[in-house]
C-alpha cells in the first residue's frame, strides 16, 4: 500500500500568513498563523514623518527629498523573509509544498526558499487565499491536492 504524501500549504499575502497542513483523510487544517507587525499601518507610520533634506552648494536653498524606499514594501520584503523562514525549518516534515500568495509575495517567498524546500515545492497558486476559510481552500488547490476521503458533502 502507497504511503500519502505529507503536504505542507502556504497560504500568504504582505501582512498574513498561514501554515496549513492535510491531514489524514486530506482535509485542509491551518496550525499556524503568522502576522506581521506592521499590518495596517501606513507609511507614515513606520518610518518619521519629515524626509530628509538635500543642500546645493550653490545654492542656499534646502530641498525636501522622498526615502529612496517605500516603508510598506521593506515591511513585506520582511514579513515575506519571516515566513520563508519558518517554511524552511518545517521542508523537512513534509513531502509535497505549495505556495499560495500574490504574485510579488509569491516571488519573494520562492527566492528565499532553501535548495532542500525548492525540491518538495509541488505547487504554486498566484493568488490571495489568506482570508478563504479552510473548507474553502480545497477548491483553489484540487489539482495540487488529492480529494479529501470521505468526500465532503456540498
Amino acid at each position: 500500500m502507497p504511503t500519502r504524501k505529507k503536504h505542507l500549504v502556504v497560504v500568504a499575502d504582505a501582512e498574513h500568513a498561514r501554515i496549513v497542513r492535510a491531514d489524514e483523510h486530506h482535509v485542509l487544517r491551518t496550525v499556524r498563523r503568522i502576522e506581521s507587525a506592521a499590518a495596517h499601518k501606513q507609511s507614515s507610520d513606520l518610518r518619521s514623518d519629515r524626509p530628509g533634506a538635500a543642500f546645493h552648494s550653490d545654492a542656499t536653498v534646502h530641498h525636501g527629498l522622498q526615502p529612496r524606499h517605500d516603508p510598506q514594501t521593506l515591511e513585506a520584503e520582511r514579513f515575506a523573509k519571516m515566513v520563508t523562514d519558518e517554511v524552511n525549518g518545517l521542508a523537512e516534515t513534509c513531502d509535497a509544498l505549495i505556495i499560495a500568495a500574490p504574485t510579488h509575495t509569491l516571488t519573494m517567498v520562492k527566492n528565499a526558499l532553501t535548495p532542500e524546500a525548492l525540491t518538495k515545492l509541488t505547487g504554486v497558486v498566484a493568488k490571495d487565499l489568506v482570508k478563504t476559510p479552510d473548507d474553502e481552500l480545497w477548491g483553489h488547490l484540487n489539482e495540487l491536492l488529492p480529494a479529501p476521503t470521505p468526500p465532503r458533502r456540498q
